[in-house]
């Protein structure tokens, strides 16, 4: 035999410790002992002492190792995949090894479950390759912007444009919903005004493509008096324009993802990707700084500890809003669409009354929407029934209203990313479960069509099958007639309820009032709301109508 070695008395196994590295271990060599820990999760995998010159580990002393390890496996990695907006389970690993956000556990990713709605939402082609080195040195050198839409579906504001502006340096990304193109010029007015103030630096220059709301003389104007130089990307090159072309791509994947998962209406598009804004600012991290952008922008690591998945089942506490009896349910179910961006607050949709809310007292139940459809002891699948009932829920908006909310060509079009909730105070009862379906798009009409009507209202029909009894009250339920003659009559009332909130929101998408600081020494106009039932030509009430007036009769001359 040539070129063999012979250890005369050597009867133990060797172990490797390049290969230990190359599958994810740290060795620590030291005077007394040798120590492997695992790079992932920081945790030791096994220990070995020093004999002579050499370290050995005696495995008859690992048996309990792994039964410890197991136990300490802390939260379920799939709940704060979804939570973190369905971020893949490679940033969630780079968030706790790089200790870059304060509230993530330690996390376990030895299993990675296939997540259906990430398929859905996420499957792309191939990418491009990006860049090695950072192109600037501050924030707010560069500011890339770029505004997508108009949207198939109306937003629950009214908005079908999402204006977006990402910060070359920080990677941090603001998010704007607008009714027209026309409205950019102004939104970035503001907001360049607010940014410089926030950060004490001065925009340099913008990014944008040829769209007409970027190349107008208008725009152009601001630029020149504020020393802003405006770039553009070569016609028909979106690459040149790539940061935000990116960036658009990563937020309509992640609000479609949390809306697929949880099978929302369309309508919720806006406040999903305002969400997935607010993840992404606080979740990822951006190449080559290896930071998140909230702390290169803030200066401090983000919490992630609040966070909730998207479209979670919760409960708000109503918190003295209704006139609660000694057995009332104290909370409504609702939905969480997302977090408010001026107060410590959660958006949540109230699925009673049909508005967004923002409050600290929330109850959430994050069970995956997956399990809870299972565990749902009524159908959903036939869905016709349910609508039907909630189409007069949601025609909430007078056909006068609407032509003018909605007088914008087909290519100008409508989403809100809060929606203050200018309502009068809910009624005193909480709505049934089995009724509190979330219509999947809300239809503008003046009066109830006679389509939704059981039976003809000029003569009998027979039928074989008698009419279930909650339909039939359901039904008969979308009108009163009775005229209140107080507003506490008619909250308590919930035909006249809705009939007030149709007014209020009227109002509110018109902005027919602009709020001011009261004058001193001067007393004020009141208000009253007048209620009154709309007839046909039989005489039969087809809509109840609640108007807010203002009592001129106080007003005095000089």
């Amino acid at each position: 035999m040539e070129k063999v070695l012979f250890v005369q008395g050597l009867k133990h196994n060797l172990m490797s410790v390049s290969q230990l590295c190359d599958n994810g271990m740290r060795v620590i060599f030291e005077a007394t002992k040798c120590t492997v820990e695992n790079t992932t999760n920081r945790k030791m995998v096994f220990q070995g002492n020093r004999e002579g010159n050499v370290y050995v580990v005696h495995l008859e002393d690992l048996k309990g190792t792994n039964i410890c390890l197991a136990a300490n496996i802390s939260e379920d990695p799939e709940l704060w995949h979804r939570r973190l907006g369905h971020a893949s389970y490679g940033i969630l690993a780079k968030l706790i090894k790089n200790n870059l956000v304060d509230g993530l556990p330690e996390l376990e990713f030895s299993q990675r479950p296939f997540c259906d709605a990430c398929a859905k939402g996420k499957q792309t082609k191939a990418s491009f390759k990006s860049k090695t080195v950072v192109s600037t040195s501050n924030s707010l050198e560069l500011l890339h912007m770029d505004l997508f839409g108009p949207m198939r579906t109306a937003s629950y504001g009214g908005k079908y444009y999402c204006y977006v502006i990402v910060d070359d340096h920080t990677r941090f990304t603001w998010v704007f919903f607008l009714v027209h193109k026309s409205e950019a010029i102004e939104v970035f007015s503001t907001f360049s005004k607010q940014i410089e103030k926030l950060t004490d630096r001065g925009i340099i220059s913008i990014r944008s493509d040829h769209g007409k709301e970027f190349q107008n003389q208008e725009f152009t104007n601001l630029c020149n008096e504020r020393g802003y130089t405006h770039n553009f990307s070569a016609p028909r090159t979106p690459q040149q324009n790539g940061v935000v072309e990116r960036k658009n791509r990563v937020l309509e994947e992640m609000a479609r993802t949390m809306l697929v998962e949880n099978q929302l209406p369309k309508y919720f598009w806006a406040e999903a990707v305002a969400t997935a804004c607010y993840i992404i600012n606080r979740a990822m991290i951006r190449p080559i700084l290896n930071k998140t952008p909230y702390e290169l922008l803030r200066g401090r690591k983000p919490r992630v500890s609040h966070l909730r998945a998207f479209g979670s089942k919760c409960f708000i506490l109503n918190n003295g809003k209704d006139n609660l009896g000694k057995f009332d349910a104290k909370s409504t179910e609702g939905i969480f669409i997302g977090y408010s961006l001026n107060s410590k607050a959660y958006r949540v949709f109230n699925k009673h009354t049909l508005v967004i809310e923002e409050s600290v007292h929330v109850v959430f139940d994050e069970t995956n929407p997956l399990a809870r459809n299972k565990i749902a002891t009524h159908e959903q699948e036939d869905e016709d029934d349910s609508f039907r009932l909630n189409k007069e829920v949601e025609a909430r908006i007078d056909e006068e209203e609407q032509s003018e909310a909605q007088s914008v060509p087909n290519d100008e079009n409508q989403e809100s990313e809060h929606e203050d909730q200018l309502v009068p105070q809910p009624a005193n009862t909480v709505a049934d479960p089995s009724s509190s379906v979330v219509p999947r798009q809300f239809k503008y009409r003046k009066s109830h069509p006679l389509d939704n009507v059981i039976g003809n209202v000029t003569e009998g029909i027979r039928t074989r099958s008698k009419t279930p009894r909650n339909l039939f009250m359901a039904c008969a339920a979308f009108v009163s007639h009775v005229e209140p003659k107080h507003v506490t009559d008619a909250v308590n009332d919930e035909p006249w309820y809705l009939a007030m909130q149709e007014e209020l929101h009227g109002f509110e998408r018109n902005n027919v009032w602009t709020l001011v600081p009261r004058p001193k020494s001067q007393s004020m106009i009141g208000t009253k709301w007048v209620f009154k039932n709309k007839m046909n030509e039989e005489g039969e009430v087809v809509r109840n109508k609640a108007r807010l007036v203002a009592k001129g009769y106080s007003q005095e001359e000089g």
